[in-house]
């Protein structure tokens, strides 16, 4: 593979500034999980073993998160927490689904990808320790209620997909061997259509008055906008991490190439805060734009 390691480095340091220049005021900085710093630690200080222990977990943070500032069960991370469950409920109906091709990759997925998760919460607030800049857009904004519950929730989705998923990939294969597009690859798919059928009820969920008036007006445009989304995203991650597992026996060029992933998601996050009403095409066009800035700088799917 070809990998230019200054021009990574230099779009690195271009993320990092570009997010400056369009990062939103936070009205109330969240530093930690104060008042319940020690609990949240805690809970995710084990990592989950199994999918249901994934689902106890969520659970259990989000009785914490909904005690958290700026009132009972307004916390912006509780927002996308109740997301995320909701969705992983689903995935573990799926593993005993005839269309399951292999449950025990799935399953195998599914706990590293939260185990990502629960490592950015663990990061939070400790010192010496940062999550990654993509879920910091979101914790720091956990008390501010500015941002409305949907843009949160969007917010922890970018993280978790546009960051954690090729990362989860990644120590999904070191577990189980790498399986290229082999069966494994409709399982991975199986996920997209568990978000296609819960995006429409998940959105209205969230959504402010306002919000349930433009949905009703657009009708079926905004889940034909957020399947694309959905598609678009999650196939891009699996692109990134083929680029990354390639990259792994060299742990500059992979650094170099997490770092760059890592703002590009943290731009992305700070871009979709810049209106809901232009929320889906921001989002695209972000994703867009980093996903062919990737694959100039790492030279995906090129061999040397």
């Amino acid at each position: 593979m070809n990998f230019d390691r200054v021009r990574v480095e230099s779009s690195a340091v271009a993320l990092a500034e570009g997010r400056e220049r369009i990062a939103r005021a936070v009205s109330t900085v969240a530093r930690d999980w104060s008042p319940a710093q020690d609990e949240m630690l805690a809970l995710v200080a084990e990592p989950p073993e199994d999918i249901i222990g994934v689902i106890e977990r969520l659970k259990a943070v989000q009785k914490v998160l909904d005690l958290l500032p700026p009132s009972p069960g307004t916390n912006r991370v509780a927002s996308f927490n109740t997301l995320y469950l909701t969705i992983t409920e689903q995935v573990a109906d799926s593993l005993r689904s005839p269309d399951c091709v292999d449950p025990e990759w799935l399953e195998v997925l599914d706990v590293e990808f939260a185990r990502l998760y629960f490592t950015a919460l663990a990061a939070w607030g400790v010192p010496d320790k940062n999550p990654a800049d993509a879920w910091e857009v979101l914790f720091r904004r956990a008390y501010d209620d500015k941002v409305t519950v949907m843009d949160a929730a969007v917010l922890g989705v970018n993280a978790h997909i546009n960051h954690d998923l090729a990362l989860a990939l990644l120590a999904t294969w070191d577990r189980l061997g790498y399986p290229g597009e082999g069966p494994q690859h409709p399982d991975y798919l199986l996920v997209n259509k568990i978000f296609y059928q819960q995006i429409p009820l998940l959105r209205r969920r969230f959504a402010t008055a306002w919000q349930l008036e433009i949905d009703r007006c657009v009708g079926d445009l905004d889940d034909w906008s957020q399947r694309i989304l959905v598609r678009t995203t999650r196939a891009m991650a699996w692109e990134q991490a083929e680029t990354l597992w390639e990259l792994r026996d060299d742990p500059k060029d992979y650094a170099h190439a997490l770092r760059v992933m890592d703002r590009a998601s943290a731009c992305a996050g700070e871009a979709l805060l810049k209106g809901t009403s232009l929320l889906q095409v921001l989002w695209l066009t972000a994703r867009a734009w980093t996903s062919r800035v990737w694959k100039r700088l790492t030279g995906a799917g090129k061999k040397s």
